[in-house]
């Protein structure tokens, strides 16, 4: 499940992307316009911003905007950089692995792991490739287009 911090970070990046190369955007209005709490946006920009996809100017006339094209900003980073692994075990993630604390089995074929590797692999299969851009494409779900 996506934690309610992503949530916001693809509503607040959606709104940079929609706003691209038009200045600043001041974060009241980013939080306004997303109906995200101020203090909580301002923690998930600093991470994008310290993660090189977001610019920053302090004072009356700053904001943030995206350093990127929505089109290179990948969804898969977006949502490691919020929530961590996209595996929901860590025997199974790829960037985020760290051995079973409470299987003796991996080395000898688990079954739990074996699933869950197979959830892993769908879901990357399914985000990967994805962009903020694609994120940001309105209409319907249904007929292959994208919601936001």
């Amino acid at each position: 499940m996506l934690s309610a911090k992503a949530q916001y970070a693809i509503h607040a990046l959606t709104f940079l992307g929609e706003n691209f190369q038009k200045g600043y955007i001041p974060i009241n209005q980013i939080a306004e316009k997303r109906k995200i709490p101020p203090k909580f946006l301002e923690a998930i920009l600093l991470e994008f911003r310290k993660a090189g996809l977001l610019g920053s100017k302090a004072g009356k006339n700053g904001g943030y905007y995206l350093l990127k094209n929505p089109k290179q900003i990948e969804m898969v980073q977006i949502l490691r950089l919020m929530d961590g692994p996209i595996a929901l075990l860590p025997c199974v993630s790829k960037k985020f692995y760290e051995p079973c604390r409470l299987c003796p089995y991996e080395e000898a074929n688990c079954n739990i792991r074996r699933i869950f590797l197979e959830v892993r692999d769908a879901t990357l299969q399914v985000i990967e490739g994805k962009s903020l851009y694609d994120l940001m494409q309105k209409g319907d779900l249904f007929n292959g287009d994208y919601v936001i």
